[in-house]
């Protein structure tokens, strides 16, 4: 759900130039992605137990 609030927030900072809101928008994608590994991470220490 972060990522696609990222992307709206990176296209909306694009659009109207604003350069912080672009790269919010950058940091937010990067977030969702680091916790999606962290819970693929935890998912697979879960099926091996």
């Amino acid at each position: 759900m972060s990522d696609l609030k990222g992307k709206a927030k990176e296209k909306t900072g694009d659009v109207t130039g604003d350069e912080n809101l672009k790269r919010e928008g950058q940091g937010d994608q990067a977030a969702d992605k680091v916790k999606e590994g962290v819970d693929k991470v935890k998912d697979a220490f879960k099926k091996d137990r």
